[in-house]
This record gives C-alpha cells, sequence and structure tokens, in this order.
C-alpha cells in the first residue's frame, strides 16, 4: 500500500487570497526548497488545517504546526515570514500534540495587525514535505477557511 493511493483534498488553512507558493516574498518558500505548496494573504485572524489528520508539532514560537495524514502525506503549515523572531507574539493555538483535525479545526488564531505592525509579512503557507512524484493541484483566487480548493495528485 503506498503513499497517497486514496485522493487527498487540500483546503484553505484562512480566509484570503490563496496563491502559488513561489510568489511568496521569501526566497527558501519561493524556491520550494522545504517542498511544495501554496500560500494564503490572510484576511481573517482563524487558522484551520488544511487536511484531514494529526498534529505532529506545534514549535515552541507558535509560528509553525506540523501535520500527517492517515495516507502518511506530511505538512507543515507557516505562519507569517520571519515570524519565529517574534517569540509566539501574536499567535494563540488552539491544538496539541496529536490531536484529530479536519477542515474545520481551528489550530491557530493570529493578530496579523501586530506581525504587520513588527515588518512581518502575512502569508500563510501551506508545505506538503514529502509528496515524492505527486503534485499539488489547486486553484488561485479568494476562499474562505475550511475551502476545498485542490487535491494531491
Amino acid at each position: 500500500m503506498g503513499l497517497f493511493n486514496k485522493k487527498t483534498t487540500i483546503y484553505s488553512p484562512a480566509k484570503g487570497f490563496v496563491k502559488s507558493i513561489e510568489r511568496v516574498n521569501d526566497q527558501m518558500f519561493a524556491a520550494k526548497a522545504l517542498g511544495d505548496g501554496f500560500a494564503v494573504e490572510p484576511a481573517a485572524e482563524l487558522i484551520v488545517s488544511p487536511i484531514e489528520g494529526t498534529v505532529v508539532s506545534v514549535f515552541p514560537t507558535k509560528h509553525a504546526i506540523s501535520l500527517k495524514n492517515k495516507q502518511g502525506l506530511e505538512v507543515l503549515l507557516h505562519i507569517g515570514i520571519d515570524t519565529v523572531e517574534l517569540d509566539g507574539a501574536g499567535f494563540t493555538i488552539k491544538v496539541s500534540e496529536g490531536d484529530q483535525v479536519t477542515e474545520e479545526t481551528a489550530l491557530a488564531e493570529v493578530d496579523f495587525s501586530l506581525l504587520a505592525s513588527k515588518g512581518k509579512e502575512t502569508d500563510v503557507m501551506v508545505i506538503f514535505t514529502n509528496l515524492e512524484k505527486k503534485t499539488v493541484v489547486f486553484d488561485e483566487g479568494q476562499v474562505v477557511a475550511g475551502q476545498a480548493i485542490g487535491t494531491i495528485k
């Protein structure tokens, strides 16, 4: 039984505008150094899960959460650019390691106005870190949190 034998639906983690990861203003993410994915320019503070799965870890600085689904797909949800420097300021985490999540599960609330006031870009990146030969297929445009936006093929 191989990785991703079942179709994997991906969801927007936030209300806002979905765009290609290549359009993020951070070379590491834009070059797909950590993996392929997409980003959302957020228009609301609520962050939900981009997949159905399990919380693997919550970074101590609260700016990133890693997830994994039943098929073994690994996802890094990274909130903002260079937000590790804020040491958790502006982030309220709603989940813990081991929690089961769906596209309706609140992972975090983020004070994006605080991030912006500290000079941090607010893009929410969803990076699939172990795609192998699979690709992320999604539509760019306006979305709401939890909206199905694409699949892993």
